[in-house]
């Protein structure tokens, strides 16, 4: 006979506590992945070794310190990581944000400048609180492609500078770093392309002693982090006036590059973001920017296909970290990154343009059954970025185009309607409707048909 002890059943294992549970939810799946992880911080090496010659180039255009350019890479960066509606999208010194603002540098001073940067934040906070997301539905996909193809181009394009009189071996070097972003992913995909060819072109011209342009040539990497502050300005209507139309430029022209930028990352991912939130994101990052000394920016469509199509980064992992290596690679590797020949970037940047373009826009079985009035709205917005630099004005004017085409159709319908509709003159008796007259003798020759017994 088994004895109490034995025949007693084993205790229940205690249920997990409450706000263990919840907490474990709350945590994405993907955090426990090392895959993910390997990924996405592979990715933020990438993007912020990237980042950094074009940073530097785009103070130049501002006519600002480079430093200014890498301290905003950084804060808009790190901060529409954690503020922003898309995962993944890169935020950095852009040439359509330094084109809009170099006037205000050039005729009322850097402090000017910086003050620019906060209130443009602030116009775009408020911009995304009342909605403006939201017209990006009404914008035509011909519009969306040629915005799309446009900024691919001026990626490209913006590298053959770096290819005007250097020497010789710049060229062998770009041709080697496309030659090996193109065959290394078919070894290996645990390392992107890209950090091994910036790795492999940097030791081969340090290893052989090649004289090539480099990243240090291109200005001084900060040795110190930001310092927060506010601008040396005099806070009266004068100023508010002086600045306020150059930061109302700022805040369309880097909403409209971020929204689009934000929608081209959704459909290459397949997965949806807040428009609204980016928008007051973007807005949070400038007044970030302002006021640790930088000189503003947007999202980034070359670093972005870069993070997302490239390296492959789906979190905001990548982007916190693109950012945040960024400045750790100026204070405490800049001699190291210095170092870098820019024909590495050069062949990085041109694959990523090759991937961002939409070639089947282009191809010819695509134009044969498009519709003639989208392909002129595609071509028309793609000429206008390309001319301008300017991608708000180049959505502008590409939705004009549209608009009007459409109504170019609409009354070339209207006209073909009135053409075949009967004309009758005033007083006349409307012309019968033939189905009409012919239902009641269809009626009468039912009803004096025989009917047939069951």
């Amino acid at each position: 006979m088994p004895s109490p002890a034995a025949s007693t059943p084993a205790p229940a294992p205690a249920p997990p506590a409450p706000a263990a549970s919840r907490l474990r939810a709350l945590v994405p799946a993907w955090t426990r992945d090392p895959r993910v992880w390997r990924t996405e911080v592979l990715a933020g090496l990438v993007v912020a070794l990237a980042l950094i010659p074009e940073a530097i180039a785009f103070s130049v255009i501002a006519g600002v310190d480079p430093a200014l350019g890498l301290f905003a890479s950084f804060t808009m960066a790190v901060t529409t990581a954690i503020v922003g509606g898309r995962r993944a999208m890169i935020s950095a010194a852009t040439g359509a944000v330094a084109l809009v603002i170099a006037p205000v540098n050039r005729e009322h001073g850097v402090q000017f400048l910086i003050a620019t940067v906060i209130l443009a934040g602030l116009f775009q906070i408020v911009l995304g609180l009342v909605g403006v997301a939201k017209l990006m539905r009404f914008v035509p996909r011909p519009v969306l492609v040629g915005s799309v193809n446009s900024l691919a181009a001026l990626v490209f394009l913006a590298q053959l500078p770096e290819t005007r009189n250097v020497p010789v071996a710049v060229y062998g070097l770009i041709a080697a770093g496309i030659v090996l972003l193109v065959l290394f992913p078919r070894v290996t995909t645990l390392v992107p392309a890209p950090l091994v060819t910036i790795a492999v072109l940097t030791l081969v011209t340090v290893a052989a002693g090649i004289a090539v342009p480099t990243v240090g040539d291109r200005g001084a990497l900060p040795s110190a982090l930001p310092v927060p502050g506010l601008p040396d300005v005099p806070f009266t209507p004068h100023t508010l006036m002086t600045i306020a139309p150059y930061a109302f430029a700022v805040a369309l022209v880097g909403l409209v590059e971020s929204l689009l930028t934000a929608k081209l990352v959704d459909e290459l991912t397949d997965t949806p973001s807040s428009k609204t939130r980016e928008s007051v994101g973007q807005g949070v990052a400038n007044v970030v920017t302002g006021l640790f000394g930088g000189m503003g920016g947007c999202a980034v469509i070359g670093q972005t296909m870069m993070n997302v199509k490239v390296a492959g980064a789906r979190t905001r992992v990548s982007t916190f970290l693109a950012g945040t290596f960024l400045m750790g690679l100026c204070v405490a590797l800049g001699p190291v990154v210095s170092r870098i020949p820019m024909a590495a970037l050069v062949a990085v940047m041109v694959i990523v343009s090759v991937a961002a373009f939409d070639w089947e826009s282009v191809a010819p079985r695509t134009l044969r059954r498009t519709p003639v009035g989208e392909t002129v709205v595609m071509l028309v917005t793609l000429a206008c970025v390309l001319v301008s630099h300017n991608l708000a004005l180049g959505v502008i004017i590409g939705s004009l185009t549209a608009a009007a085409v459409l109504a170019r159709r609409s009354a070339g319908r209207t006209a073909a309607t009135s053409a075949t509709a009967p004309r009758t003159r005033p007083g006349d008796a409307p012309a019968p409707d033939p189905a009409a007259a012919s239902a009641p003798a269809s009626a009468s020759a039912s009803a004096s048909a025989p009917t047939s017994a069951g």
